[in-house]
């Protein structure tokens, strides 16, 4: 059996783990009214991803005046999902954890390599 059939039998294992749905968005400008600047976004992808949690990735920061709780995540996606950067944005609207949704995490890393059968994105979620 060839390494592209095996990729491709372990990509297709991965996308049928993947129950949640995302949205995954990139800011693409600022839009002015009334004098208040709000970023507009292009969404970059709409479809299947799973949520991991990594074990003891959980820090306090202080930022600013406010103490905020930053959680390291893994969200893994089709290989069809192309392009991602660091900072795009992944909101989870739905998950079989319904904690889960409406969180909001920002992309750290994007794990490339050869014979992936995900695309694993690395994740931080800031919270207060």
């Amino acid at each position: 059996m060839s390494r592209e059939t095996v990729s491709a039998r372990g990509r297709a294992a991965a996308e049928a783990g993947m129950t949640d749905t995302c949205v995954i968005k990139r800011k693409s400008g600022e839009s002015t009214s009334g004098g208040v600047i709000t970023p507009t976004h292009a969404t970059l992808y709409t479809g299947k991803c799973r949520v991991q949690s990594r074990a003891a990735t959980r820090q306090g920061q202080d930022a600013a005046e406010a103490y905020v709780i930053v959680e390291r995540h893994e969200v893994q996606l089709p290989m069809s999902v192309t392009g991602l950067r660091e900072g795009d944005q992944i909101a989870i609207t739905a998950s079989g954890d319904p904690d889960l949704v409406g969180r909001v995490f920002t992309v750290r890393d994007v794990l490339r390599k050869t014979h992936l059968t995900a695309r694993r994105v690395t994740v931080l979620e800031i919270t207060s």
